[in-house]
């Protein structure tokens, strides 16, 4: 079979090949009934217009870029990013609009990726996940003129989009409750230490452990996986004065780090209490079930699609903040053995 051509659209909607290029594009120049007649037309004859041509024409790609900074084993597991990415195709899906995710090794490959999709028009706008506080990429993207929302702290100096949810009143909530269990000995697993939300946290986290007069809070950070997490928890609990506690930055860390607990002969949550952060159905089904800060991350991510989309269409770019992630108590927390009440 032949590939159907644009004016095999023209002939079964009966107008000209440039009334169909107009209603393709998305240009006006047709009326309304006749747009939806030449679409119907298309559709019925499966016909796709090439991306080349259409960039050439001035149209739009139809399409919005993802990159991720991650290796591409770890994107299977990784939960937040699975929930997130829902999120976004369920939004963008609403105006036809296609996700194109990018795994990238590093933040050099990474923009060589906005480049390319810059120069051959492949993207129409992108989403930039784990944001730096003085990110290079946003000055690339302003160069090349692509639209772009953060998915994350609205970054300095503002000028572009951003989705974000205050990490300081979440981890606040999460360390006050072990407080209120009797934990004085609290220790973090941490992220990436060059992330804006991780350095976010870790302020809070040091702010709280003045504050509320701990006696060890010590942090460890980890690139987000589970062996690393794993390799943190033993780190923390092998101290001569260990954590009777831990938060984790994510819920893949806090499960391997419920192992490792178990492996050293430790019982969850009568020796140890775990604080996963994003709550997941993993969290759920794993033995104690895990206590975990909750967010809706699909809604964070149809919020970030809006505002590209938004964006898309000329508005001004903004800061969106949604609601913060609630501690959500379960099995894996209780008061420590010999706990004393704060002081």
């Amino acid at each position: 079979m032949t590939r159907p051509t644009i004016s095999d659209v023209a002939r079964a909607a009966g107008v000209s090949k440039g009334a169909v290029s107009y209603a393709l594009n998305g240009r006006p120049g047709v009326s309304e009934a006749t747009r939806r007649r030449i679409l119907a037309a298309a559709d019925a004859l499966g016909f796709h217009a090439d991306r080349a041509a259409r960039a050439l024409a001035g149209a739009p790609a139809k399409t919005v870029g993802l990159t991720l900074y991650r290796p591409a084993r770890t994107l299977g597991v990784e939960p937040f990013f699975m929930e997130l990415i829902s999120g976004l195709e369920a939004e963008l899906s609403l105006r036809s609009y296609a996700l194109l995710l990018h795994m990238v090794a590093d933040r050099e490959q990474e923009t060589a990726v906005y480049r390319r999709w810059g120069h051959d028009h492949a993207v129409d706008g992108v989403l930039v996940c784990d944001v730096l506080d003085d990110d290079p990429r946003l000055p690339v993207l302003r160069e090349l003129g692509l639209p772009a929302v953060v998915i994350g702290p609205f970054p300095a100096g503002g000028r572009v989009s951003s989705v974000w949810s205050d990490d300081a009143v979440s981890l606040q909530e999460a360390v006050e409750y072990l407080v209120a269990l009797g934990h004085r000995r609290i220790g973090r697993v941490a992220g990436i230490p060059d992330l804006a939300h991780t350095r976010i946290r870790c302020a809070a986290f040091a702010n709280l452990a003045r504050k509320l007069r701990l006696e060890c809070a010590p942090t460890e950070y980890t690139d987000y996986t589970g062996p690393d997490g794993a390799r943190a928890t033993r780190l923390l609990l092998g101290a001569a004065d260990p954590p009777t506690a831990l938060v984790y930055d994510n819920d893949i860390m806090a499960v391997a780090g419920l192992a490792v607990a178990q492996e050293m002969g430790l019982t969850v949550p009568g020796d140890l209490s775990v604080v996963a952060w994003d709550d997941s159905p993993v969290c759920r089904i794993v033995h104690p079930a895990l206590t975990a800060l909750t967010r809706d991350i699909a809604a964070y991510g149809r919020q970030a699609a809006q505002l590209l989309l938004a964006s898309l269409d000329g508005r001004e770019a903004t800061g969106v903040s949604v609601e913060a992630a609630h501690l959500t108590p379960r099995a894996s927390t209780a008061g420590p053995a010999n706990a004393r009440p704060p002081a």
